[in-house]
């Protein structure tokens, strides 16, 4: 038996970039519901979730390219690092977009001059089959989550009660802003923070803070209700009798806070930050992200 070696190659180079347009169907579709869909008009919306699959197309459409048109195909790939290297350059990964982008797609380049893809009916199908099944079924549950979060439009000062906790959120303003802070920075905007929470004072009066993990974890809601989290502070678990959302009084829909400093530290360096979906990590302190500040409800009950 003869093995066509041009043919072997062809349908590894197909290989490839499913394998890789799959990964990024997948990291795509969580994302564009995790960090995006945020906008107030389903256009708006649906836009920014295309944006998360531009890693995705960045290796489907030349691969799509070079089963059809052999000699463009890898044209188009070249072209598509180009466009992946100034589009991602903005992340300051120099390093990081040249390793999972520029070379791979580089080498497919090469593999789809060189090879031949036979029958191309079936390339195609597994081409694209594959990366949009993975769309559609990892961004089932994401999706679900980002169309039906609850905003009820307060973005005031709010008493959140229950599991244990009772707090004051900050109300929009300087307490909750949509500009991010460092983690120091987050700290001394609360300390500087007037009792209504609506402005900072020139002399700290110390009232609000931020929240510790704890805190945070056992106040996450769903629907406008807690959603009974537990933080396990040596495995750094969370667990929830429902999932939190990104609903209020907690967050707000319409904002493109995902994460949210806390008081907590994990080291001399490093502070946890909480996420919407209720789980919490450690970051440096020296990276931007942003923060609510939180108060005891009797410290402010006389404003």
């Amino acid at each position: 038996m003869t093995i066509n070696r041009r043919r072997v190659v062809g349908w590894t180079a197909v290989g490839i970039s499913t394998l890789f347009s799959t990964l990024w169907a997948f990291w795509g579709a969580i994302e564009a519901f995790h960090e995006g869909w945020y906008a107030r008009s389903w256009g708006a919306n649906v836009l920014g979730a295309l944006a998360y699959l531009q890693p995705m197309l960045s290796v489907l459409l030349p691969a799509v390219a070079s089963v059809w048109w052999r000699r463009l195909g890898p044209v188009l790939h070249l072209a598509s690092a180009a466009f992946v290297t100034w589009r991602f350059e903005l992340y300051s990964r120099p390093t990081d977009v040249f390793a999972i982008f520029v070379v791979p797609l580089g080498v497919l380049a090469g593999l789809y001059l060189y090879g031949r893809v036979e029958p191309r009916k079936w390339a195609l199908r597994i081409l694209v089959g594959l990366p949009l099944v993975t769309v559609v079924v990892s961004g089932a549950y994401p999706g679900w989550l980002a169309v039906n979060r609850y905003d009820d439009g307060n973005y005031g000062l709010r008493i959140i009660e229950g599991n244990g906790v009772r707090l004051a959120w900050a109300p929009q303003g300087p307490g909750w802003p949509e500009e991010t802070a460092t983690w120091d920075e987050a700290r001394n905007a609360c300390d500087q923070l007037s009792r209504d929470g609506l402005r900072r004072e020139a002399v700290p009066p110390r009232i609000w803070r931020l929240p510790t993990v704890e805190e945070s974890v056992r106040s996450a809601v769903r629907r406008g209700r807690n959603a009974g989290g537990t933080w396990d502070s040596r495995s750094d678990r969370t667990t929830y009798r429902t999932q939190p959302n990104k609903d209020t009084p907690l967050w707000s829909r319409y904002s493109p806070a995902i994460y949210r400093w806390t008081a907590t530290e994990a080291n001399a360096s490093r502070a946890y930050r909480f996420i919407w979906a209720g789980f919490v990590n450690s970051l440096p302190k020296k990276i931007r992200i942003y923060y609510r500040c939180v108060a005891d409800p009797t410290a402010i009950a006389n404003q």
